[in-house]
């Protein structure tokens, strides 16, 4: 899809601009490092748009969408607000002609997905998602060790995260805004496995939940997130990948994904590749440590695709995976029972 001369012709603007750690500034600033012109922000909050202006002189603000989409010739707009309104904005926005980026995840259900997908098809336009984390530094070097043949054939992949602990009041921990415990940090996690697991197709997926011990003592009450999400994804080639987060989780779980292969095995932490092979009957235990990340190729890969016409990395139909999982997910723990998968 090559429509603009050069990325300074695609005009970028943002959907939610204070927040949770600045996201508004760091998307715009994001897209103009990758050459695009920062143009418009829309907040409902009047104090943080007199912020983006101090940030962003002569930036046009806007306290509602439909304005900003009436009155500004946006291209490209990053919608960065509660994951239950991703799908409404983004429709809006995938209508009225423009390219859309959400902020993970893409939406909260499967339903939603396709509804954004189709959308994007019917009028010409990207519907992407901010998996910057893609590109993180543990998992291009774990990558790269998968791909050397280091570990191995890797068919299983066991992502998790958490400990034990109060969860909190805001958004991110009401079930019906967030999606659920699985879909915050879940969504990275279960890309890093489908990176790690290439071209493996879903055939289905259990989901395991635990509730009722912190929602008491939240104001969401019984909206409050679930105390522990499980899921286990099957695959048609007999790989599986398991992700779990949990509040009320004492183990000492190091690092944040474990891969094991038919050669050796590895742990993807914060701050090294841990890599455990067998040399005869001796075990050897080796640290890489980590390159650069490179998130900022979310957005450079964006403006190339929409200026020379390269491949675009972040489909929606890749975005749509992890939520796809996600929703089996919910779906299972409700059932009692493993549900087949729609999408591979």
């Amino acid at each position: 899809m090559a429509k603009f001369k050069k990325p300074a012709d695609i005009r970028v603007g943002v959907i939610g601009y204070g927040g949770a750690f600045n996201m508004g500034r760091a998307h715009l600033n994001e897209m103009k490092q990758a050459g695009m012109t920062p143009v418009a922000v829309v907040e409902i909050d009047k104090a943080r748009l007199k912020i983006a202006e101090q940030e962003f002189p002569g930036i046009e603000t806007y306290t509602s969408v439909d304005a900003m989409l009436k009155k500004s010739k946006v291209n490209l707009i990053a919608i960065i607000t509660p994951h239950n309104t991703h799908a409404e904005l983004a429709l809006k926005c995938l209508n009225a002609g423009r390219h859309v980026v959400c902020e993970k995840p893409l939406a909260i259900t499967t339903a939603e997905c396709d509804a954004m997908i189709a959308a994007a098809k019917k009028n010409g336009v990207v519907i992407s998602t901010y998996h910057n984390r893609h590109w993180d530094s543990w998992i291009l070097k774990a990558m790269e060790l998968v791909k050397a043949g280091v570990i191995g054939e890797v068919f299983r992949v066991e992502a998790h995260m958490g400990g034990w602990g109060n969860p909190g009041d805001w958004w991110r921990t009401s079930k019906s805004i967030s999606g659920g415990i699985l879909y915050d940090w879940g969504v990275h996690l279960l890309e890093y496995g489908l990176q790690l697991l290439g071209g493996s197709k879903v055939a289905e997926v259990t989901g395991y939940a635990k509730t009722g011990f912190w929602a008491p003592k939240t104001k969401w009450g019984k909206d409050c997130n679930e105390d522990e999400g499980f899921a286990v994804v099957r695959f048609t080639d007999g790989k599986w990948l398991s992700l779990l987060i949990s509040k009320v989780d004492s183990a000492a779980r190091r690092g944040l994904v474990d891969v094991t292969g038919t050669l050796g095995s590895m742990n993807l932490g914060w701050d090294a590749v841990e890599v455990v092979t067998h040399d005869g009957e001796k075990t050897v235990t080796t640290r890489h440590p980590l390159p650069k990340a490179e998130g900022w190729k979310l957005y450079q890969n964006i403006a190339d695709h929409l200026v020379k016409g390269e491949k675009l990395v972040i489909t929606g139909e890749w975005s749509r995976r992890p939520i796809h999982i996600l929703d089996l997910a919910c779906q299972s723990a409700k059932l009692g029972q493993a549900v087949k998968a729609k999408y591979a």
